[in-house]
């Protein structure tokens, strides 16, 4: 079920938040339903994406140790534990949040779906799809909690997302030159290609920043913050995580989801101390 991948599901909360809404109890608990439900969803596709990857997750040197793929579980469990998480993440988000939500909520299922039995072997429109997949759940939860989604929101997200789905392609490509082969499995990309990801996700990374330096000088943080020069501490957080990421990437030190790695990772811990601390000063 991969559990420890649910902290990408913290993104729903990100609109509640950023709107400064996250103290008013009913609209906080309607989105706690919503990240539990799109966690138990997620989940269901992580074990359809583990049977279908079998015999790529075997050949790989870290993936050869999931559940399904050392053996450690048999393939009849997944047609137990799937339609149970299915159903179960559906009523949650009928009677837990709304019909919208749910509809969002299918919607995100078979995004992913696509991306993990097709769509993730066609190099460029994978990773599309892989920011766009973390940028819809920031989406969801607006709908959960009924709050207005900040376009300025939206494209630093998908920059932002990009630049580490690059990083988790960059990664998978070093691993693949490493092993002396010439393409990895399951994947759309040739380790001659190595290159022209790195560029990419750089850049895609350096314009999240760029966006948000540009929202810095809109009427939206007016409106939202006393003291919005504060902001500048939050973007020139951002500016030394992301180049912190593509350095230990480029060294090869990363885990194989950046998400997975920043979780473990303290220096990352420190950045969004300090990048909430800038926040709450600049709305005081």
């Amino acid at each position: 079920m991969r559990v420890h991948q649910w902290i990408k599901n913290l993104l729903l909360f990100i609109p509640l938040l950023l709107a400064h809404r996250i103290f008013e109890a009913d609209t906080l608990l309607k989105t706690f339903i919503a990240f539990v439900s799109f966690s138990l969803c997620a989940s269901s596709v992580y074990i359809l994406n583990d049977i279908f990857d079998l015999e790529s997750d075997r050949l790989h040197p870290r993936k050869k140790n999931r559940p399904f793929a050392s053996g450690a579980l048999q393939i009849p469990m997944a047609l137990i534990l799937v339609p149970f998480l299915i159903v179960a993440s559906s009523l949650l988000a009928i009677y837990g949040v709304s019909w919208e939500f749910t509809f969002t909520l299918w919607t995100y299922s078979l995004l992913t779906s696509l991306y993990s039995f097709r769509l993730k072997k066609i190099a460029i429109l994978d990773v599309l799809l892989l920011a766009g997949l973390y940028s819809f759940r920031l989406y969801a939860g607006s709908i959960a909690g009924n709050v207005f989604l900040s376009p300025w929101l939206i494209a630093f997200a998908m920059f932002l997302f990009l630049s580490l789905a690059f990083v988790k392609r960059y990664s998978e490509l070093l691993l693949t030159i490493s092993s002396n082969n010439s393409k990895p499995s399951g994947r759309g990309y040739y380790a001659s290609d190595i290159e022209i990801v790195q560029s990419v996700g750089m850049a895609s990374g350096l314009v999240s920043v760029l966006v948000f330096a540009l929202y810095m000088n809109s009427r939206e943080v007016s409106a939202l913050y006393q003291h919005p020069q504060m902001l500048w501490v939050v973007g020139m957080c951002l500016l030394y995580w992301i180049i912190r990421v593509w350095l230990i990437a480029h060294r090869g030190e990363m885990h194989d989801d950046p998400i997975i790695f920043t979780v473990k990772d303290k220096a990352s811990y420190l950045i969004m101390a300090i990048v909430f601390c800038a926040m709450i000063i600049a709305a005081l």
